[in-house]
């Protein structure tokens, strides 16, 4: 009589992989993730943070800068995790190997270096006193609403290199894609950059719009004064108009009557985004659209590997 073949259950094979994705951590140098994140942390505040929520284009430039960290964090956590071993998974698959519990162990183990590098890239910040948000929308700390913006866009930027890593062929393949995908997440986050009218609806397809939106109004960017003009006319003061210097005596004057604020609150007006309003309901709804990315990656990739016992590389 042929003795019948026990599989383990798609819990066990779960807390199989994951012990694995932990000790591959830990031996195979996946660790380093940790200290990049936090190299990569300070040179973007050395470079952004000393205007970061202090001025509307601080708060821009400084946001756009804070969710490429995630972006960048999160690609290079998983672009290479599952196409290393696509051999061994599509060999395992045929023995019984569960896909959605091979799938779930490395959600949990990129969740776990997501948090971590929010953490990091947040203390990098606070040791560069670099300022961050110091009111709440969402949860009673600022600070954990900064957390999570940062946790999710880098979440979201994980799971979608573990998609490309389902499909990849090799890992040089798809170390080849994640450059483009980068350049993709980084013109089209919606703001930084001047896009035609016709290409805005594609904005919603990246993880950078909402991190930078929900960073943005967590800033409270449109109670900020905005310092472009200004600056702008303070390289003009030396320009000499019949012998005199007219911009030089405005501004002068200006700042001697104290009207330099106002002026900058009042030009900050004319720039206020709606889609920057510092609204828990702005903040929720980029979360929860970070929140159904990362679940669409997780299916379709969950769809890719179903399909590997018919690939044929």
């Amino acid at each position: 009589m042929k003795k019948k073949i026990r599989r383990r259950g798609r819990f066990s094979q779960t807390i199989i992989y994951l012990g694995k994705l932990f000790r591959m951590f830990l031996f195979q140098n996946d660790w380093k993730v940790l200290p990049m994140s936090a190299v990569i942390a300070g040179l973007v505040c050395f470079a952004v943070g000393g205007n970061l929520y202090k001025t509307m284009e601080g708060t821009l430039m400084g946001s756009f800068a804070i969710s490429c960290i995630c972006v960048w964090n999160g690609f290079f956590n998983s672009i290479q995790s599952i196409c290393r071993e696509r051999a061994i998974v599509k060999r395992e698959h045929r023995s019984g190997l569960h896909i959605s519990s091979y799938v779930l162990a490395h959600m949990i183990y990129q969740a776990t270096l997501c948090i971590a590098q929010a953490v990091i890239t947040i203390s990098v910040c606070d040791a560069m006193k670099v300022k961050l948000p110091n009111e709440p929308l969402v949860t009673p700390y600022p600070i954990l609403d900064f957390g999570i913006t940062l946790f999710l866009i880098t979440y979201a930027a994980d799971m979608l290199a573990l998609l490309i890593s389902s499909f990849a062929k090799t890992t040089t393949a798809a170390m080849t894609i994640m450059p483009f995908m980068l350049i993709v997440q980084l013109l089209f986050s919606g703001a930084f950059f001047n896009l035609p009218e016709q290409a805005m609806p594609l904005t919603n397809l990246t993880v950078t719009k909402f991190g930078l939106t929900s960073l943005c109004a967590q800033g409270d960017y449109n109670s900020l004064p905005m310092v472009s003009i200004w600056n702008s006319a303070v390289k003009l003061k030396g320009v000499d108009v019949g012998g005199e210097k007219p911009i030089q005596e405005a501004l002068k004057a200006i700042e001697e009557n104290g009207s330099r604020e106002e002026i900058l609150m009042r030009t900050a007006e004319y720039n206020q985004n709606p889609a920057y309003a510092f609204d828990p309901d702005v903040v929720v709804g980029c979360w929860m659209a970070l929140i159904l990315w990362s679940i669409a990656y997780i299916i379709v990739t969950i769809i890719m590997l179903e399909n590997i016992d018919k690939d044929k590389r």
